[in-house]
């Protein structure tokens, strides 16, 4: 008789995103995805086949719900020119719940640089966030909020660079009570 899924993936998913965001995925151990999944190793493996490929899932969750879905919802939002700042005043001010950072940016850093599937799809998702910023700072271009001369290309770039930044900051707890407000007003500088 073939295996048959008994839980609700989106929730083992996103129990297990919260497990690697708040660890790390080498400090996640199979016992640690088994107590917060609520499902056994036999299922982790039948359903993801091993640690890894549940990371996977759980990444490719996060950049659906805190990245892919965020970024379109700020877009529909605000003014686009609005737009980019609200995605840094987001970052700066996350849920009291969420884990420190970016589970996108913690595993740039460290699983990356290990593992060409993973470096290639957190790079595309990145890649994302940029363009983001540039479709952004287009759409305020035509509009008359951002001056045209601007390099939309380049900007959104330094912009990506200033965005994880932030990112990376508050992985380690709030920073100092100057820094975010002085990120924040950087990033407003960049589009003037």
């Amino acid at each position: 008789m073939p295996w048959e899924k008994s839980y609700n993936e989106t929730e083992v998913l996103d129990r297990a995103m919260r497990a690697f965001w708040a660890r790390g995925y080498r400090a996640t151990s199979m016992s640690d995805l088994v107590a917060v999944t609520g499902i056994n190793r036999g299922s982790i493996y039948a359903g993801f086949e091993d640690k890894r490929g549940l990371f996977l899932g759980a990444l490719r969750h996060y950049d659906r719900k805190h990245r892919h879905e965020f970024l379109e919802t700020v877009a529909l939002k605000h003014a686009p020119r609005d737009a980019i700042i609200a995605a840094f005043e987001t970052a700066a001010h996350p849920p009291v719940d969420a884990p420190g950072g970016c589970l996108l940016v913690n595993t740039a850093l460290e699983v990356s640089p290990h593992d060409a599937q993973v470096g290639a799809f957190v790079s595309d998702a990145l890649q994302a966030v940029e363009d983001f910023f540039r479709d952004r700072i287009e759409a305020a271009q035509a509009e008359g909020s951002i001056r045209a001369d601007l390099s939309a290309t380049d900007t959104a770039s330094a912009l990506l660079g200033l965005f994880l930044g932030l990112r990376v900051l508050m992985r380690g707890g709030p920073p100092g009570k100057d820094t975010l407000p002085a990120l924040i007003a950087q990033a407003r500088l960049m589009l003037d």
